[in-house]
């Protein structure tokens, strides 16, 4: 039987110079004329798992402590973990291997449900200031840290990974249903500082830096 063909729900209009598939995806890896930055790179191929449990405390999953206040997160062995609130975190595969959802009835693949992407360079806090008024730079929050709350008037959830000039790096999810419409809201705030869209090769070497 043949793999499942897997479609994004972001759309970016310019034009692909490669692709590749994994994840049953077809993933640019490479836009034309991506600049200099800022960047918006579609995520949404990367596998996201929730974890709900009476007390996350309890389970590691990968291997990875769950933070233990809501609103915290913490990036290792290229996953990213952001606790939710009492029993609920979110897990996103941000990079490297793919990996697949951990045993347990308290685990939920939401992947197919949710659009991911990250904003990279040092003006997307300048773009995010027109869509919400979270404060991705309160000097009392430390990277990473977790915002649950309306981004363009969509509920997203939204991982502040690095306020660090250029290299500033956002992650952010809501339901695949808003997509459209969120990627033009973010275009359209973008343009005064020409944010433009990128492949996967430009997150990666920015994640993996």
């Amino acid at each position: 039987m043949n793999d499942i063909k897997r479609v994004s729900p972001v759309v970016f209009k310019s034009t692909p110079l490669k692709t590749e598939e994994q994840n049953n995806f077809e993933v640019v890896v490479e836009y034309s004329d991506e600049g200099d930055g800022p960047h918006i790179v579609d995520l949404s191929h990367r596998p996201r798992f929730d974890l709900q449990i009476p007390d996350p405390d309890l389970v590691k999953p990968f291997g990875i402590t769950v933070p233990e206040t809501p609103g915290s997160a913490v990036f290792e062995n290229n996953v990213l973990v952001s606790r939710m609130n009492a029993t609920q975190a979110s897990l996103y595969n941000i990079a490297g291997d793919y990996h697949d959802m951990p045993e347990g009835k308290e685990y939920t693949d939401i992947s197919e449900a949710a659009m991911g992407i990250a904003l990279m360079g040092r003006d997307i806090f300048a773009v995010c200031e027109k869509l919400t008024s979270l404060d991705f730079l309160d000097p009392e929050r430390r990277p990473p840290f977790l915002f649950q709350g309306p981004f363009s008037h969509v509920p997203c959830q939204i991982v502040t990974m690095s306020k660090d000039g250029d290299r500033s790096l956002i992650i952010l999810n809501c339901s695949r249903g808003y997509s459209r419409d969120m990627i033009h809201a973010i275009l359209h705030a973008g343009e005064e500082f020409g944010l433009r869209p990128a492949g996967k090769a430009r997150f990666e070497n920015r994640i993996n830096a």
